[in-house]
């Protein structure tokens, strides 16, 4: 079988705040939105913007570092890998799908988010806001 290339790499902001839950295993698992806005000139040469949503997906370490660190505004720098889950819907039967993005390594950028105040508030202050966090690496 020939080898293929599954790479995605996204710059942008989170939507909301990331949703974390745990599967009956134990893995912890981040799942959260992030938009990349785009420019692109119409057929009369104006600018348009528009935002392209991509819906992420991290387990374990990744996961934990987005449970503690990231908010809602968050810039981040991801990579990772493409791909599509589905499922039979339990009411209707039909077969649902949903394309994600699988990190494999997440950068914060933009230092702390003005808006937090996490670390007065009992919750841990990220010591290096512009850090590399690569689960394959720990």
């Amino acid at each position: 079988m020939s080898k293929g290339v599954n790479k995605a790499i996204l710059l942008g902001h989170v939507g909301k705040d990331p949703e974390i839950r745990s599967t009956n295993g134990g893995t912890i698992v981040a799942s959260f939105s992030l938009a990349t806005p785009d420019r692109q000139k119409d057929g009369q040469g104006n600018w348009q913007d528009r935002t392209e949503w991509h819906n992420l997906v991290a387990f374990n370490h990744t996961a934990e570092v987005i449970r503690d660190y990231v908010r809602k505004g968050s810039q981040l720098l991801i990579e990772g890998k493409i791909q599509t889950r589905t499922w039979d819907d339990r009411e209707s039967g039909q077969k649902k799908y949903r394309t994600e993005i699988l990190i494999y390594d997440l950068t914060l950028l933009g230092g702390r988010p003005e808006h937090e105040g996490r670390a007065s508030k009992g919750e841990k202050s990220c010591p290096h806001w512009d850090r590399t966090l690569s689960p394959r690496a720990t």
